[in-house]
């Protein structure tokens, strides 16, 4: 039996190649597999980097080691999407993880509490992570981070 790929599928599979060939510049099929993990993200995959190394060491070309072919990276790419596998937090989830930490409950943490909590704790950001969060994060006003307001505008983009 032949199955017919829906139009939806269709739109996601040109959406997965078109964001792999801003990364193969040669037009050769193959980029470099340090790319992957923007690659997988830009198409709204939100994944640890523990996951990324074991989908690195799955998608690794034999024949070419420290690049990703596309043959290779699309089939596994559409399975991760259609399965909604490494989909972003909802903004309810996020809201309790930031509240647990509010232990005051003033609606905001610090700049210190949140790079405290997130360079010290569970997988920990890098210095420039944690530079381009609080650089979208921060209200300017207060220099705190009012989190329902930073959700949100999370949420918003990855609508």
């Amino acid at each position: 039996m032949i199955k017919v790929q829906s139009s939806f599928e269709s739109d996601l599979q040109k959406k997965i190649v078109n964001a792999f060939e801003i990364f193969d510049q040669d037009g050769t099929r193959i980029v470099d597999i340090r790319e992957i993990g923007t690659i997988m993200r830009s198409l709204g995959c939100c994944l640890s980097e523990a996951d990324l190394q074991d989908i690195l060491v799955e998608l690794e070309d034999e024949d070419s080691p420290g690049y990703v072919n596309l043959d290779t990276f699309l089939p596994m790419m559409m399975k991760f999407l259609l399965d909604q596998r490494f989909h972003p937090a909802s903004s309810n989830k996020l809201l309790q993880a930031f509240q647990m930490f509010d232990v005051d409950k003033k609606g905001y943490l610090t700049q210190a509490e949140l790079t405290h909590l997130l360079t010290q704790e569970g997988e920990c950001f890098t210095q420039d992570e944690m530079e381009e969060m609080l650089s979208a994060a921060v209200d300017p006003q207060s220099g705190h981070i009012n989190y329902k307001e930073y959700i949100s505008h999370l949420v918003s983009e990855n609508l």
